[in-house]
């Protein structure tokens, strides 16, 4: 429903052009797959004609051309899919991936053998992990000339007859878990974009709708059925192998192939969430109101406190190239249905929002998977994407000059003209006592400040490759422009979100030293050998905390 004021001609023809673009990005975004990316068919090597004997049901070759880009071009981000696997392991059950990864760990450990050079020789690693597929590095859940495992068979989300946990397979998605949920009307601590995957996020800490009630999503994770190193599968919860249990609350895919979580779940309803959209003449008005929402959240002042059925505000601003224009969106949600379902949730009419000049709303009551689908129609899949972050103190002066190093960018963006290029960079609060609500984790939020956090991204998207370079960089400059302010005004924070991360950044850096060294120690308790630290081509390591992937 619009919420149109009398406007000029000017800006009723803004709001027209605005509209068609998200309108048709939204109808896209139902129909869109990324581009199928021509397969380089090659002759398979002795290790994937043993994995295919040993699997036959479950290993796709690249002659098996239909299946095999399928596969390939099932990735979110353009980027991912030009990577060719030497094949594709798509297990059907846990027993399978126990097979494949002692396969693996053979030819693993035979490669070590033959050396150092042979090593250089193969800098891909030898396979890599895909859940959702949703990370826009390329090399994060796709190789080139080696295994691909797609884990999206596992996908089975299964609640227990008294609705208190959920069985949820990693390959799955959360449209899948709130589709299975919401007829129940119960709900698990998940993610908010209906197309990610189960798997990716949750290691890597997760924030959600229902963060501010529970804390993040690897807060809420009762087991995890893994498969490590030596090709066994075993349990990690709080009674068995608990320090496994605690690395994999944010600790990614160091540590074995994560086959089945198993999560808190509660009572839900429909909640209330949409957007609200902006014209680029109230942005500094939507940073004030931004600011002063999550300045309620303040430990220090027992007059102030954060409604725990809030979540965000998640507050969105975009170039789009393709129309020359800037636009500002805000997404709000609150988890617990409205006494009148026809009005705004009271901590929301009384913020500074509610007032501001508009172009439209779509808040509503609504499933929650209807939430999740909203956030995802807004980025569909089959483009170059690339993300990076960091994290500041709720400061007014660095909020604005963060909004200055984004209005920066533009003007160089416009000079190059990147075709089909959306520019977006997004705040949303990270409190850090969301970090301690539910389950021990080693992200080390719960050190250094009560005070409320922001979370700082940037997701940009654009049509060519060509442009691949130059983006990345005008992407890291802008966080370490962003960064060097911070530093400047004391209004830094070590912590770094791993699931925005870019492939530069060195999210485990950000836990503290003695976290990291608890990871380490884990993972050389589990894989001695370093299977999940050499051989997994994706993922942030724990040798140097740095993104291991050589882009094709």
């Amino acid at each position: 429903m619009f919420e149109l004021f009398p406007a000029s001609t000017t800006t009723t023809f803004l709001i027209i052009l605005i509209s068609i673009f998200i309108m048709r990005r939204a109808r896209a975004s139902r129909n869109i797959r990324p581009e199928e990316t021509e397969v380089t068919v090659e002759s398979p090597t002795e290790f994937t004609k043993k994995l295919a004997s040993a699997l036959p049901h479950s290993v796709i070759l690249p002659r098996d051309t239909t299946a095999f880009k399928q596969s390939v071009n099932a990735y979110w981000a353009q980027q991912a899919c030009e990577m060719n696997p030497s094949c594709v392991f798509r297990p059907r059950n846990v027993q399978e991936v126990c097979s494949t990864v002692a396969i693996l760990k053979d030819e693993y450990d035979r490669r070590r053998e033959e050396g150092e050079e042979q090593e250089k020789e193969r800098p891909n690693g030898l396979f890599a992990i895909r859940s959702g597929g949703h990370s826009p590095v390329s090399g994060a859940a796709s190789i080139h000339n080696g295994v691909l495992i797609d884990l999206s068979l596992l996908c089975d989300v299964t609640p227990a007859e008294d609705g208190s946990i959920v069985a949820i397979g990693a390959g799955a998605k959360w449209k899948h878990v709130s589709q299975a949920l919401d007829e129940k009307g119960l709900a698990v601590v998940g993610g908010r974009n209906s197309d990610v995957g189960v798997g990716g996020l949750t290691l890597g800490g997760g924030l959600s709708f229902f963060s501010p009630r529970f804390g993040l999503v690897c807060n809420n994770i009762i087991s995890y059925e893994i498969v490590i190193a030596s090709g066994s599968v075993i349990t990690a919860s709080e009674s068995s192998n608990p320090q496994l249990w605690r690395a994999l609350k944010g600790g990614s895919n160091n540590f074995g192939i994560v086959t089945r979580f198993t999560a808190r779940s509660f009572p839900s309803t429909n909640i209330w969430s949409g957007f609200l959209y902006f014209p680029s003449s109230q942005s500094l008005k939507v940073l004030d109101a931004f600011h002063d929402f999550v300045s309620r959240a303040n430990p220090s002042d027992p007059s102030k406190s954060y409604d725990d059925y809030a979540a965000g505000p998640i507050a969105s601003f975009t170039y789009l190239q393709q129309l020359g224009i800037e636009a500002v969106a805000v997404n709000l949600a609150y988890t617990k249905l409205p006494q009148d379902p026809k009005k705004w949730p009271t901590c929301w009419s009384t913020s500074k929002f509610k007032s501001l000049w508009r172009l439209w709303s779509t808040c509503k009551v609504r499933t929650l998977t209807s939430a999740t689908n909203e956030l995802n129609e807004l980025n569909p899949p089959g483009r170059r994407q690339t993300f990076a972050t960091t994290t500041i103190k709720n400061h007014v002066g660095t909020l604005a000059r963060t909004h200055m190093a984004y209005k920066g960018a533009i003007k160089s963006i416009r000079k190059r003209n990147v075709k089909g290029m959306s520019w977006t960079l997004v705040l949303q609060p990270f409190m850090p006592s969301w970090a301690r609500k539910g389950d021990s984790n080693p992200l080390g939020l719960d050190r250094g400040t009560d005070e409320p956090l922001v979370n700082i991204s940037f997701t940009v998207n654009w049509a060519n490759q060509r442009d691949d370079e130059w983006v990345e960089t005008t992407t890291r400059e802008a966080i370490e422009q962003i960064e060097l302010v911070a530093k400047v005004n004391e209004t830094g924070h070590p912590y770094r979100y791993i699931n925005y991360c870019g492939a530069w950044q060195r999210p485990f850096m950000g836990y503290g030293e003695e976290n990291l060294q608890f990871l380490r120690n884990v993972s050389r308790l589990y894989d001695p050998d370093g299977l999940f630290q050499k051989g997994c081509a994706g993922g942030y390591k724990l040798g140097n905390s740095r993104m291991l992937y050589v882009q094709a």
